[in-house]
């Protein structure tokens, strides 16, 4: 036990359980007391100066920086914030305990984290490579304090602390970064911002009225303590508020979640004490403040890999049988239910895709990822995250699935492509299906056990029979009842077994008041037989008369098939390719591409005769339309294939006698030949004038391309001569300075050793140095300097 009554360990390397959203004990006991890790690198030698400023001495904080400083000096930051701070600055050493009203500084080249009440100093993780020791010490943060953690994004360049931020979220804590306008590198604040997780955006002069313990509710030490600290009738009336005011419903959310999250939000609203009454009314006169509560309460915590051994079994177990066991011509159906920025979604997909491409295979990915917070899937349909995944996400991943932009990472479009993201509420809204993997994890854990079964009842509706249904290291199915076999109980993965039973769309797409009836004694609804006729007759009618038809884009890719299309087209060769001109017979590939093309030229409807199927029985004549459609703003084409029977008789009645003359059917398949002709030389012209223009472009972006690359080899040059002055100049800013101390103690020992009375004196005649001779004269102690004389 330590100073502060807490026991147990941080690790001095980041595991599993030192990222965002690992499980972990609880908060342990002890006094409760804030403690404040505070983040900066360039630029944030001034900004911290300012803090410490405003901080008050007895604001009953401990403080804690994280600065990035070079390795090979001393750091002088001890020095530098004690002169603007009535705290106790100290540097960070092995074992220190962690108190309040003191502020640690980080040494130079170590990494800091906190465990059992005290400070733990440790190597880097890497000689070399991008650091990020304040998302080392905010995880660290997040799992010794909990809700009373508090992290502080300063001026700084690159994403350090915007994975660190969200395990201090997560448990509960509060965010603040500095506002980047005010900011002199604005890297490390807007990239705080830039996850949604900030609590407070606020000028260095107004953070530390957050910080100070006067304007801080209690409500985390009561809840700590296991008091009920607001009447339940007041968290009601809010639920109400936000169901009729807002898009949302908390009504089945825990009652243990919303209370914390309700009063998490009174605390950034300056509301402590308890006093859920008036937050109520708050509520009810600022709809700003409304939103944020339902913003707060949706809880969008996710990061890349959760979880990582879990990962692991699921890519080494589970999804390859997936792959194998899936057949190619149906897409393989994934559904991330609560995707919240999409993280998860990409890991998974990532997966996926590594294995269909391990197994060469041809199965394709189709992933539906749904949230019912519109800006959270809206973050994830951008995928756009900062540099700060590099710490999970492997490099060879960086590479295959990522592009640098910036100093963020963003999805493919490769990747981005195979997952739909959409609005959805899992309670309320119908569920997909036909689905072969559902993954919900963390969702369930703030549901009660109403809204629990509501929603496994949905993922089983959803999968098809022996889909897999993969839930979160916190979370169970329950009460199986049939419906589900454990996969694997310690990953939380399940095996959808059991048909759907009868009424149970009443749950899923019905209120909690929608009454399920058996099956069995369901009537025969009379209203839809006519419509169920229609169908049949419809269906009926193009199985027998409609001719085979194919809708395609003006790239000529299949869009729908109708009808027999099987007689004229064939799968080619080679990879998997949707272009209509690859699956039509050879001498029909002409015709139907100069017909494509007048009707996209003319906008009409465009009828090519003269096509001849081969036949085992006796040759097939059919003829090529081709109509241009619009759907939904988009520019299509229908093609059909039309038999045509009375040529039939005419080539038999032809081939009876002998002796009638082909000279005039001759005459017009030489016109078609022509005309064939005429359109490809034409179309040929066109694209050999296409191609002229584009390669002048082509030699004009290279000629630019090749003038932006000198112009940055040559600033590149520039930097690097400015920063070889800039170290010259540094270094002789040292050598001088060391040179002044030298001068300074010999004046002194000199001083000392003439035994003359000597007193120096500013122009206010205050004494500013006197040497031990003078109190034989004066009676002068240390503690007279700066007194007028």
């Amino acid at each position: 036990m330590t100073k502060n009554g807490k026991s147990g360990a941080v690790p001095v390397r980041p595991s599993d359980s030192a990222l965002p959203g690992a499980t972990h004990a609880t908060v342990p006991d002890g006094p409760k007391f804030m403690v404040a890790g505070i983040g900066a690198s360039a630029g944030g030698l001034d900004a911290c100066t300012r803090l410490v400023d405003t901080i008050p001495r007895d604001s009953g904080m401990a403080f804690i920086l994280v600065q990035h400083l070079d390795p090979t000096h001393e750091s002088m930051m001890v020095s530098l914030l004690a002169a603007h701070t009535a705290l106790k600055v100290r540097q960070a050493e092995e074992g220190m305990p962690v108190e309040p009203g003191f502020f640690y500084v980080i040494p130079p080249g170590k990494y800091l984290a906190v465990g059992a009440g005290a400070l733990r100093v440790t190597p880097p993780l890497a000689a070399h490579g991008a650091r990020l020791p304040f998302d080392f010490l905010l995880n660290s943060l997040a799992l010794e304090y909990g809700p009373r953690a508090i992290a502080v994004v300063l001026s700084g360049t690159g994403s350090d602390g915007s994975l660190g931020l969200k395990a201090i979220h997560e448990r509960g804590g509060k965010v603040v970064a500095q506002k980047p306008e005010e900011a002199a590198f604005d890297g490390m604040p807007r990239s705080a911002i830039a996850t949604g997780l900030v609590d407070h955006v606020l000028p260095v002069a107004e953070i530390a009225f957050v910080l100070d313990r006067k304007h801080r509710p209690d409500a985390e030490a009561s809840l700590a303590d296991g008091k009920v600290a607001h009447p339940l009738d007041c968290m009601t009336e809010i639920i109400n508020l936000l169901r009729s005011s807002t898009a949302h419903d908390f009504k089945l959310y825990k009652p243990g979640t919303l209370q914390r999250r309700i009063e998490r939000r009174m605390a950034m609203a300056g509301m402590g004490g308890g006093d859920m009454a008036r937050y109520l009314d708050l509520l009810r006169a600022d709809a700003g403040e409304l939103e944020l509560l339902a913003k707060d309460l949706l809880i969008n915590i996710t990061a890349f890999f959760r979880d990582p051994k879990v990962f692991e079994y699921l890519a080494a177990q589970v999804i390859p049988g997936l792959v194998r066991g899936h057949t190619s011509d149906q897409p393989m159906r994934i559904w991330v239910a609560g995707c919240s920025t999409g993280e998860e979604t990409y890991s998974l997909a990532m997966l996926f895709r590594e294995e269909i491409a391990a197994e060469r295979s041809n199965v394709k990915l189709q992933i539906f990822a749904s949230d019912a917070d519109a800006d959270a899937v809206s973050s994830a349909r951008n995928g756009l995250y900062p540099q700060t995944i590099k710490a999970v996400v492997s490099p060879e991943r960086l590479a295959r699935f990522f592009v640098a932009e910036d100093h963020n990472y963003r999805i493919l479009p490769e990747l981005r492509a195979m997952v739909v993201f959409t609005v959805q509420n899992v309670l309320a809204d119908p569920p997909f299906s036909r689905l072969d993997f559902v993954s919900c994890r963390n969702l369930l854990i703030y549901l009660g056990v109403e809204a629990q079964a509501k929603a496994i009842a949905a993922f089983h509706f959803a999968l098809r029979e022996g889909g897999i249904l993969f839930l979160g290291s916190s979370e169970t199915i329950g009460n199986p009842d049939g419906r589900f076999a454990t996969l694997a109980k310690k990953e939380r993965l399940y095996r959808r077994i059991g048909q759907n039973r009868p009424g149970e769309f009443g749950l899923l797409l019905g209120a909690a008041e929608a009454v399920r009836v058996p099956a069995r004694i369901l009537p025969v609804n009379v209203s839809t037989r006519p419509s169920t006729l229609a169908d049949f007759c419809r269906q009926t009618v193009q199985d027998t008369y409609a001719p085979a038809a194919i809708l395609i884009n003006h790239r000529h890719e299949c869009l729908f098939f109708s009808g027999p299309t099987d007689k004229y087209l064939r799968v080619a060769s080679g990879h998997p390719a949707q272009d209509l001109l690859a699956m039509v017979p050879q001498g029909v590939r002409t015709k139907l591409r100069a017909a494509t093309q007048q009707a996209v030229q003319d906008n009409r409807r465009v009828i090519v005769g003269g096509g001849l199927l081969d036949s085992e029985k006796a040759p097939a004549p059919f003829r090529i339309e081709v109509k241009p459609v619009r759907h939904n703003g988009e520019d299509l084409l229908l093609v059909c294939f039309v038999d045509e029977p009375e040529r039939i008789k005419k080539h038999s009645r032809q081939a009876a006698g002998a002796d009638l003359p082909h000279v005039e059917e001759l005459e017009r398949e030489l016109q078609v030949t022509r005309t064939e002709l005429q359109s490809a030389i034409r179309n040929l012209e066109v694209s050999i004038e296409e191609q002229k223009v584009i390669n002048e472009e082509a030699m004009s972006v290279n000629e630019e391309f090749q003038s932006t690359n000198e112009e940055l080899l040559t600033s590149k040059e520039e930097l690097q001569s400015l920063n070889e002055e800039l170290t010259a100049l540094n270094s002789q800013l040292q050598e001088t300075l060391e040179r002044q101390r030298t001068t300074s103690n010999d004046l002194q020992n000199i001083l000392y050793s003439t035994d003359v009375a000597t007193l120096f004196l500013d122009r206010s005649l205050k004494i500013r140095f006197f040497t031990p001779a003078t109190k034989s004269l004066f009676n002068v102690i240390p503690g007279d300097i700066g007194r007028p004389l």
